[in-house]
Protein backbone atom coordinates (compact mmCIF):
# COMPACT_ATOMS: atom_id res chain seq x y z
CA UNK A 1 0.00 0.00 0.00
CA UNK A 2 1.15 3.52 -0.81
CA UNK A 3 0.46 6.70 1.10
CA UNK A 4 -1.49 9.59 -0.38
CA UNK A 5 -2.69 12.95 0.86
CA UNK A 6 -5.57 15.03 -0.33
CA UNK A 7 -6.08 18.68 0.51
CA UNK A 8 -9.65 19.86 0.93
CA UNK A 9 -10.82 23.43 0.42
CA UNK A 10 -14.27 24.56 1.51
CA UNK A 11 -16.42 26.24 -1.12
CA UNK A 12 -15.79 29.99 -0.69
CA UNK A 13 -19.43 30.91 -0.05
CA UNK A 14 -19.43 28.51 2.92
CA UNK A 15 -16.65 30.39 4.71
CA UNK A 16 -19.47 32.43 6.27
CA UNK A 17 -21.15 30.28 8.92
CA UNK A 18 -24.59 31.77 8.23
CA UNK A 19 -24.44 30.43 4.66
CA UNK A 20 -24.60 26.81 5.84
CA UNK A 21 -27.89 24.97 5.42
CA UNK A 22 -28.99 21.63 6.80
CA UNK A 23 -27.96 20.12 3.45
CA UNK A 24 -24.30 21.17 3.84
CA UNK A 25 -24.32 20.10 7.50
CA UNK A 26 -25.53 16.63 6.50
CA UNK A 27 -22.99 16.31 3.69
CA UNK A 28 -20.11 17.25 6.00
CA UNK A 29 -21.51 14.85 8.61
CA UNK A 30 -21.37 12.06 6.02
CA UNK A 31 -17.83 13.15 5.09
CA UNK A 32 -16.78 12.90 8.76
CA UNK A 33 -18.51 9.53 9.27
CA UNK A 34 -16.73 8.06 6.26
CA UNK A 35 -13.34 9.30 7.47
CA UNK A 36 -14.03 7.97 10.98
CA UNK A 37 -14.98 4.54 9.62
CA UNK A 38 -11.89 4.44 7.39
CA UNK A 39 -9.67 5.54 10.28
CA UNK A 40 -11.08 2.72 12.40
CA UNK A 41 -10.45 0.17 9.62
CA UNK A 42 -6.86 1.37 9.01
CA UNK A 43 -7.22 3.08 5.63
CA UNK A 44 -7.01 6.67 6.92
CA UNK A 45 -3.84 7.54 8.84
CA UNK A 46 -4.80 11.10 9.75
CA UNK A 47 -7.54 13.60 8.93
CA UNK A 48 -8.03 17.13 10.17
CA UNK A 49 -8.35 20.79 9.29
CA UNK A 50 -6.93 24.17 10.09
CA UNK A 51 -8.92 26.27 12.55
CA UNK A 52 -8.82 29.61 10.73
CA UNK A 53 -12.05 30.73 9.08
CA UNK A 54 -10.77 32.64 6.06
CA UNK A 55 -9.97 31.54 2.52
CA UNK A 56 -6.63 30.04 3.60
CA UNK A 57 -8.29 27.29 5.66
CA UNK A 58 -7.91 23.72 4.45
CA UNK A 59 -8.26 20.12 5.53
CA UNK A 60 -6.06 17.11 4.86
CA UNK A 61 -6.60 13.39 4.66
CA UNK A 62 -3.57 11.08 4.70
CA UNK A 63 -4.51 7.56 3.67
CA UNK A 64 -3.34 4.27 2.20
CA UNK A 65 -4.28 2.95 -1.22
CA UNK A 66 -3.10 0.54 -3.90
CA UNK A 67 -2.47 2.98 -6.73
CA UNK A 68 -2.83 6.58 -7.89
CA UNK A 69 -6.04 5.74 -9.77
CA UNK A 70 -7.54 4.00 -6.76
CA UNK A 71 -6.51 6.91 -4.50
CA UNK A 72 -8.09 9.37 -6.93
CA UNK A 73 -11.30 7.36 -6.90
CA UNK A 74 -11.30 7.29 -3.08
CA UNK A 75 -10.83 11.07 -2.90
CA UNK A 76 -13.53 11.73 -5.48
CA UNK A 77 -16.00 9.54 -3.55
CA UNK A 78 -15.63 11.71 -0.44
CA UNK A 79 -19.20 12.95 0.14
CA UNK A 80 -18.05 16.57 0.55
CA UNK A 81 -16.21 16.40 -2.79
CA UNK A 82 -18.99 14.51 -4.60
CA UNK A 83 -21.59 17.04 -3.47
CA UNK A 84 -19.45 20.10 -4.27
CA UNK A 85 -19.12 21.37 -0.69
CA UNK A 86 -15.34 21.01 -0.90
CA UNK A 87 -12.76 20.74 -3.65
CA UNK A 88 -9.87 18.30 -3.32
CA UNK A 89 -6.38 17.88 -4.73
CA UNK A 90 -4.48 14.59 -4.47
CA UNK A 91 -0.74 14.19 -3.82
CA UNK A 92 1.56 11.21 -3.43
CA UNK A 93 2.83 11.33 0.15
CA UNK A 94 5.13 9.61 2.61
CA UNK A 95 5.01 9.98 6.38
CA UNK A 96 8.60 10.53 7.56
CA UNK A 97 8.06 10.94 11.30
CA UNK A 98 5.05 10.29 13.49
CA UNK A 99 4.48 10.49 17.22
CA UNK A 100 4.09 7.06 18.82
Amino acid sequence: MKEYLYVLKLRSDLLVEDAWTEKEENIVGNHFSRLKMDTDNGKVILAGRTLNSDDTQFGIVIFLDESWDSAMEYMNKDPAVQEGVMTATLYPYRVALMKK
